[in-house]
């Protein structure tokens, strides 16, 4: 039998279900057993996932690629409750991509591999049987399958981490600061509030050991608009979050609310800064010295072509971080304006404003540290979803 090779349904399942970007394994229910003469596994993800499942001779081996997995919360050994099945490892192989091996105590074949997803939770479930068969049959099956965009090595094992081990930089940007306090509500003042939580996010992104981390300040001095997008430029930063906690006069407003840079102030900011005459700062790796208005407009188009996408799914990495992790969303989480801090051409950049000061119940979660550690670490989950699901789709992109 040839070796299945099937990609899950990417469309039918984002219409089941909201994707954060990176599949987990869900421990309780995935395992491997003896299943007649053969085996069987039983994978159960957090949501659906393209994947592709194949076999490799020499020595014999049961492998399945996908786009992507985290593999934190699975424990090999534990998985592993096969008698016909000698050894099982899983990680990251390459940016982007998953993979598990399953090292065969003989000749067994695919027979079949079907993911399903669960309407109510979105939760998927891939099952692989596999059955006997002679060593011919097996080496008839086994190799990749050629697929277009699943152009991998076909002999590569999961490595912890991915061989790319550039690590992500993020600037961090505490909205505010020095002689602009933000909003002030009840002698509590915007900026603080915003140094405060960004140091305790720089530590906790530093401790995940993925990530490089510079901010826009470290104290309570004030940086200009312009030099914040400047800054992120010099560092050579990957991403941009300005972190902010807004007021309003009216109304009740509350939650956590992300903003990207709209098309009308993209298109009116792409003007502005064509017009400049010091322009080392539009593009990275790109001198627009010298160049007229019109080229350096189309220039800074092109750039923004693959960055506003890439920002807007970060923006909705962060929507699903906080929502999972049981936090308060606006009414309207997800908007878009013409931020001065968000009109970087070439880093995607998105402002997150983490809660009303003008709510006397966000108020007094922006001064709780536990509460400020929760949303800190939905922000690391969804920076850490972001850079793998961008690290498998950026060259598609650019494509």
């Amino acid at each position: 039998m040839v070796a299945a090779a099937l990609l899950g349904l990417w469309a039918a399942a984002a219409g089941a279900q909201e994707f954060s970007g990176l599949a987990r394994v869900l421990p309780e229910g995935s395992g491997l057993q003896d299943a007649g003469e053969g085996i069987e596994l039983r994978l159960r993800l957090s949501q659906g996932v393209p994947y592709r499942v194949f076999t490799l001779e020499d020595p014999e081996r049961l492998v399945l690629d996908f786009r992507e997995v985290d593999w934190s919360g699975a424990d090999a050994a534990a998985l592993d409750r096969a008698e016909r099945v000698s050894g099982v490892r899983m990680g990251g192989f390459r940016p982007g991509w998953s993979r598990m091996v399953v090292d065969l105590a003989g000749p067994y074949l695919v027979r079949t591999a079907d993911l399903s997803l669960e309407a109510e939770t979105g939760q998927a479930e891939l099952i692989v049987r596999l059955e006997p068969g002679s060593a011919e049959a097996f080496a008839d099956a086994a190799g990749a399958p050629s697929l277009p965009g699943w152009d991998v090595p076909t002999g590569g094992e999961p490595v912890e981490k991915p061989l790319d081990n550039k690590r992500l930089k993020v600037m961090l940007d505490p909205g505010h600061g020095g002689i602009d306090p933000g909003a002030d509500q009840g002698g509590v003042l915007e900026k603080d509030l915003m140094l405060l939580f960004a140091i305790e996010l720089r530590e906790l992104l530093l401790r995940s050991g993925e990530i490089e981390v510079a901010m826009t300040r470290h104290d309570d001095s004030f940086v200009s608009l312009e030099r914040r997008v400047a800054l992120a430029h010099q560092a050579g930063a990957d991403l941009f979050l300005s972190l902010h906690a807004d007021a309003l006069s009216e109304g009740r407003a509350h939650g956590a609310t992300v903003y990207t840079l709209s098309e009308e102030a993209s298109d009116a900011a792409s003007a502005a800064l064509a017009e400049r005459h010091d322009r080392a700062d539009i593009l990275a790796g790109i001198d627009l010295q010298g160049q007229d208005d019109v080229v350096a407009d189309i220039l800074i188009d092109l750039a923004r072509l693959e960055t506003q996408p890439r920002a807007e799914r970060f923006a909705e990495a962060l929507r699903l971080g906080i929502k999972q992790r049981g936090l308060k969303l606006a009414g309207r989480p997800m908007r878009s304006a013409g931020f001065s801090v968000l009109k970087s051409a070439d880093i995607p950049s998105v402002l997150l404003e983490l809660g009303f000061l003008s709510s006397a119940k966000d108020r007094a979660n922006l001064k709780n540290p536990e509460w400020r550690a929760v949303m800190a670490a939905s922000i690391r989950d969804a920076i850490i979803a972001w850079q793998r699901a961008d690290a498998a789709t950026r060259d598609l992109v650019r494509q």
